[in-house]
C-alpha cells in the first residue's frame, strides 16, 4: 500500500450523534482547523484516561524509597517491580494486536480499562512483595493495551495536521500526574502507607470509565475496511510491512532510553542530591506546572513548524539536561527544580512530536493492530530499559546510587541514534503534508 493511504482517517458514522464530520486527509496550507465540541470532549477524555494510566506507572518511582525500605528490597528487585509491568503489557499488546481492528474501539477500551482498574485495586491491597509483583503483572496486561487503543482513536478522528495539538493536550497527562497525582499520592503514602496512592487511582478510574461509557460514541467505521478473516493473518500482514518494521525499530530504541532514568529518579534525588522526601512533592509540583503549560504550546509548534524539527530541538535540550542531572552531587532545591523543569520540557517535546509523527505511518485498516504492536514493543523496550538500569545502578550502604552518570551516557547515546532513525519516518509521512 502507498503511504498516502495512511492519511485517510476512518470517518465516523453519519448517524452517530455528536460525532465530528469527516476531516480532509491532505490538509492544504492555511490556518489549522478548529476542534468541534465533540472532538474537544474526546481529547479531554483521553487526556484524563491517560492521566490515570500514567499516574499508576509513575507512582512507583516516588514510592521507590518507601518500598526499598518497607519491603527490604535490593535495587534489582525494585527494578523488577517496574519492568514486570512493562513486560506483561508488551505480551498482552502483542496478543491483542490481531484482534484490535475487529471490534468497536469504545467497547475494547472499556474492557481493558476495567481490567486495569482491577489490577490497580490489587496493588492497593498487596500485603507482600510477591503479591505486589503479581498485581503489577495484572495491571500491565490490561493497561498496556489502553494506550494503543487511544492512539488508534486519535488517528481515526484527527488528521495529521491536528495531531500535534491533540498529542500536546493528551501528553499533558504526564504533567498533570506530577502537578496533581504525585504530590497527592506522596501525601497519602506519608499518611497511610504506600498502598493508599493505588486506592486513590482506583477512584479516578471509576470516574474516567463512567465518562467513556456515557459519552464516547461508537468508533467502528474501520470494521468495514477489514479484509482478513483470520486475526493472525491480519497481524502477520501488519508486522511484515517494511515501513511498519522500520517504525517499530525506532519506537523500541526511543522507549529503551526513555525508561532508564525513571525508576531510580526519586532515590537519586533523595540520596545523591540531598533532597528530603518531604521536598519531593515540591519538585513534582513545579515541574508538572511548567510542563502542563508547555505541552499544548509544543503541540501547536509541532503542527506549525514541523514534528521532526521539534523532536530534534527537544532531543538537544534533553541531552544537555541528562548529562547535567546525572552528574550532580548535593544540590540546592531551587537548582534541582530548574534542571527538572528543563529536562521534562525536553522529554515532553520529544514525546509529543514523535507520537504525532509515528501516528501517520499506519493505513486505516491496520491502525489498531499497528498501534498495539507499537505499544507492545514500547512496553517491552521500557521493561528492558528499567531492568538494565537496575543492573547498571548500584546502591551503596549509605543509600546513594553509584554509576548513575554511566546510565546518563547510555540514555544520551540512545537518543542520538533515534534522531537519525526518525528522519526516515518523517520522509515516509511527507505525502500527508502535501
Amino acid at each position: 500500500m502507498s503511504n498516502d493511504s495512511a492519511s485517510v482517517p476512518v470517518p465516523m458514522p453519519a448517524s452517530a450523534p455528536g460525532t465530528a464530520a469527516p476531516l480532509p486527509a491532505h490538509p492544504h496550507a492555511g490556518p489549522p482547523p478548529a476542534f468541534s465540541s465533540y472532538q474537544k470532549f474526546v481529547v479531554g477524555m483521553l487526556a484524563f484516561l491517560q492521566f490515570t494510566i500514567i499516574l499508576d506507572f509513575m507512582i512507583i518511582s516516588p514510592l521507590g524509597a518507601i518500598l526499598l525500605r518497607d519491603l527490604h528490597l535490593p535495587t534489582k528487585k525494585f527494578g523488577l517491580v517496574v519492568s514486570v509491568y512493562a513486560f506483561s503489557a508488551a505480551i498482552s499488546g502483542l496478543l491483542a494486536a490481531g484482534f484490535a481492528d475487529r471490534f468497536d474501539r469504545k467497547k475494547l477500551l472499556l474492557f481493558f480499562y476495567m481490567g486495569f482498574t482491577g489490577g490497580t485495586l490489587f496493588c492497593g491491597l498487596a500485603p507482600t512483595y510477591q503479591f505486589l509483583l503479581a498485581a503489577r503483572i495484572v495491571t500491565g496486561v490490561f493497561g498496556g493495551v489502553i494506550g494503543s487503543i487511544s492512539m488508534a482513536i486519535i488517528t481515526d478522528l484527527f488528521p495529521l495536521n491536528m495531531r500535534g495539538r491533540v498529542m500536546g493536550v493528551v501528553q499533558t497527562s504526564f504533567a498533570a500526574s506530577q502537578v496533581l497525582g504525585l504530590p497527592l499520592g506522596l501525601y497519602l503514602a506519608n499518611r497511610w502507607g504506600w498502598h493508599a496512592p493505588f486506592l486513590m487511582i482506583v477512584g479516578l478510574t471509576v470516574v474516567a470509565g463512567g465518562l467513556i461509557f456515557a459519552r464516547l460514541q461508537p468508533i467502528d467505521a474501520h470494521l468495514k475496511l477489514q479484509r482478513e478473516g483470520n486475526p493472525f493473518v491480519h497481524l502477520f500482514r501488519t508486522v511484515s510491512q517494511r515501513r511498519y518494521l522500520q517504525t517499530f525499530a525506532t519506537t523500541t530504541l526511543l522507549a529503551t532510553g526513555g525508561f532508564m532514568l525513571m525508576p531510580f529518579g526519586s532515590t537519586f534525588t533523595i540520596n545523591n542530591l540531598g533532597i528530603s522526601f518531604a521536598q519531593l512533592p515540591t519538585i513534582y509540583l513545579v515541574t508538572g506546572l511548567c510542563t502542563l503549560v508547555s505541552g499544548p504550546f509544543v503541540g501547536r509548534l509541532s503542527d506549525k513548524l514541523g514534528k521532526y524539527l521539534l523532536f530534534c530541538a527537544g532531543t538537544a535540550l534533553t541531552t544537555i539536561m541528562v548529562l547535567i542531572y546525572t552528574h550532580l552531587g548535593h544540590t540546592a532545591l531551587a537548582w534541582v527544580i530548574v534542571i527538572n523543569v528543563l529536562l521534562f520540557v525536553g522529554v515532553t517535546s520529544r514525546m509529543i512530536s514523535a507520537s504525532a509523527l509515528i501516528s501517520g505511518v499506519p493505513d486505516p485498516a491496520h491502525r489498531g493492530s499497528f498501534m498495539s504492536v507499537n505499544a507492545s514493543l514500547q512496553q517491552a523496550a521500557g521493561g528492558v530499559g528499567a531492568a538494565v538500569a537496575g543492573l547498571i545502578v548500584v546502591q551503596a550502604p549509605s543509600g546513594s546510587l553509584a554509576h548513575y552518570d554511566l546510565l546518563g551516557y547510555v540514555v544520551v547515546a540512545a537518543m542520538l541514534v533515534v534522531v537519525i532513525m526518525l528522519r526516515s519516518i518523517d520522509r515516509m509521512v511527507a505525502p500527508q503534508r502535501a
